[in-house]
């Protein structure tokens, strides 16, 4: 049996005992950054507050901020406590991967005899939501999740120095991550693929794998993944001297039996960078049908418009 939820109320019944115990303040952004990301998962809501004051140690005269929030997120993720090491380890099982390799590729899931009890297995984990649509539980597992299923291909992709990457004003050189990928994804990309363990995203996940190693330790990736979205939105946030620097990507995948997802991508990008108010993007597009030309023709950077208007590289793979 697993303890339910925590309603919104409860998460900040719960961190105001800790207020009245110590005298120091949950602040509002706080709490709501913290439901957001456990969408209420007791463990998670706890473990987060726990590394806060304890791990953290955050001065009890300064009040809790969601600044603090983000940070006990990174590192739980990184430190993959036992709960979610145990829980991860679930991952490789046929009947939950059979209800997750479709969520993260946006796909939807096969109905069927099995369906019904795979899905409840998988629900009861506590791995996806209670409630439809079909998508993973929390903003936190969705991180790991992709992390842990991409993890072969992060400790085997070569990259160069990651100051290599930073230009002098501490901006993150976002075409020459592109370039640098596109070589290493003609030179090793089938071999990376071959040994990721959800084939069907397995482009994906060697992409947000070396995303991973760029940007570990200076910034930040946020994925937005979910049954028939049809894509990956990725979102690198990267700080530097003058702000924060946000980078829009957007991954598809060419099917067979299915057009060119192309045109539509520009349009979901156009979406994805109106939310965000971002002026540029980047589509990645994997041909992964069984008659696309070889690695090395079909893989080539591109600039493209979208239909507003906002300049687009466009990767090719």
């Amino acid at each position: 049996m697993r303890l339910g939820d925590f309603a919104a109320s409860e998460v900040h019944d719960l961190y105001q005992q800790h207020s009245r115990e110590t005298g120091q303040a949950f602040e509002d952004a706080a709490i709501a950054r913290a439901v957001d990301l456990t969408a209420g998962q007791p463990w998670l809501v706890n473990a987060l507050a726990r590394e806060i004051v304890e791990e953290l140690g955050v001065d009890p005269a300064e009040p809790i901020t969601a600044a603090h929030v983000d940070l006990a997120r990174e590192r739980l993720v990184l430190a993959r406590q036992t709960h979610l090491d145990s829980l991860l380890a679930r991952l490789h099982e046929p009947r939950v991967r059979r209800i997750l390799e479709p969520v993260i590729a946006g796909d939807t899931v096969e109905g069927g005899e099995q369906f019904d009890d795979d899905f409840a297995y998988v629900r009861d984990l506590g791995l996806i939501a209670p409630d439809p649509p079909i998508r993973v539980a929390n903003a936190i597992y969705r991180e790991v999740i992709v992390r842990v299923l991409a993890s072969a291909a992060e400790h085997q992709a070569e990259i160069p120095d990651r100051r290599s990457f930073v230009l002098g004003n501490g901006t993150l050189d976002t075409e020459r991550i592109l370039r640098e990928f596109a070589a290493l994804w003609v030179e090793h990309g089938e071999v990376l693929t071959g040994a990721m363990p959800y084939h069907e995203v397995a482009p994906q996940l060697v992409l947000m794998a070396y995303l991973q190693r760029v940007v570990n330790g200076g910034g930040s990736i946020d994925r937005e993944y979910g049954i028939g979205r049809g894509r990956i939105d990725l979102l690198i946030r990267w700080p530097r001297t003058r702000g924060l620097q946000r980078e829009a990507i957007e991954l598809k995948v060419w099917a067979d039996g299915r057009p060119d997802p192309f045109p539509k991508g520009l349009i979901q990008l156009d979406e994805y960078l109106d939310r965000l108010g971002l002026d540029h993007g980047v589509l990645v597009v994997f041909d992964r049908r069984a008659d696309a030309a070889p690695i090395d023709l079909r893989t080539h950077l591109d600039a493209a418009t979208s239909p507003s208007g906002r300049p687009v590289a466009v990767l090719r793979a």
